[in-house]
C-alpha cells in the first residue's frame, strides 16, 4: 500500500506540506500551460510560413505567365488575319489601358483617405486633461537628503529659514 501522507486529501499532512504541494502543482500547471502555448504558436508560425511561401511561389508563377500569355494573345490575334506588329500593339495597348484604369481606381481610393479624426480628437482630449495634472512633488535639496539618510534636517531647515533649491525647474511643453 502507499503512504497516506502523500495523498492531497490526507489529514496527516501539515499546512506547510499542503501549501508546498499546492505550490508545486500550480507551478507544474503553469509550466504545462506555457509549453502548450509555445507548441500552438510554433504550429501557427509554421502554417503561416508555409502559406506565405505558397503565395510567393504563386506570385512568381503568375509573373512568369504574363509574358507567355501576352505572346499567345498577340499570336492569336495574328492568326485572325492581322499583321504580327499590329497584334503586339493591340496587346500592348490593352495592357496600357488596363494599367491606366487601375491607376485611376487607385487614385480614387487614395483621395478618400482621411486623417484619423477620432484618434486625433482623443489624443487632444487626453493632452488637455494631462496639462491640468500637476506632477507629484519630489523631495529636493534638504528634503531629499532627509529622505535618503532619515535625519531631521527639515527641522533645522525650518529653524534657519527656507531652503533654496540648486536644481532649476523643468518646464513642460504641450507640443
Amino acid at each position: 500500500m502507499s503512504d497516506p501522507g502523500n495523498y492531497a486529501g490526507s489529514t496527516d499532512r501539515s499546512i506547510g506540506q499542503l501549501f508546498a504541494s499546492a505550490t508545486a502543482e500550480m507551478s507544474a500547471l503553469v509550466h504545462d500551460e506555457i509549453a502548450l502555448a509555445k507548441a500552438e504558436v510554433r504550429q501557427d508560425v509554421k502554417r503561416g510560413v508555409i502559406g506565405s511561401v505558397a503565395f510567393i511561389v504563386t506570385g512568381v508563377l503568375i509573373l512568369f505567365a504574363i509574358p507567355v500569355l501576352s505572346f499567345a494573345a498577340a499570336y492569336g490575334i495574328h492568326n485572325l488575319g492581322l499583321g504580327l506588329a499590329w497584334s503586339f500593339l493591340i496587346v500592348g495597348g490593352a495592357f496600357i489601358l488596363l494599367g491606366i484604369l487601375l491607376a485611376l481606381f487607385g487614385w480614387a481610393k487614395f483621395k478618400k483617405v482621411k486623417p484619423p479624426e477620432k484618434s486625433i480628437a482623443s489624443a487632444k482630449q487626453t493632452a488637455a486633461v494631462l496639462q491640468g495634472v500637476k506632477p507629484h512633488p519630489r523631495p529636493t535639496g534638504a528634503h531629499a537628503i532627509e529622505h535618503a539618510q532619515g535625519s531631521t534636517l527639515s527641522d533645522k531647515a525650518i529653524e534657519s529659514g527656507p531652503v533654496q533649491d540648486a536644481v532649476p525647474s523643468v518646464t513642460r511643453s504641450s507640443a
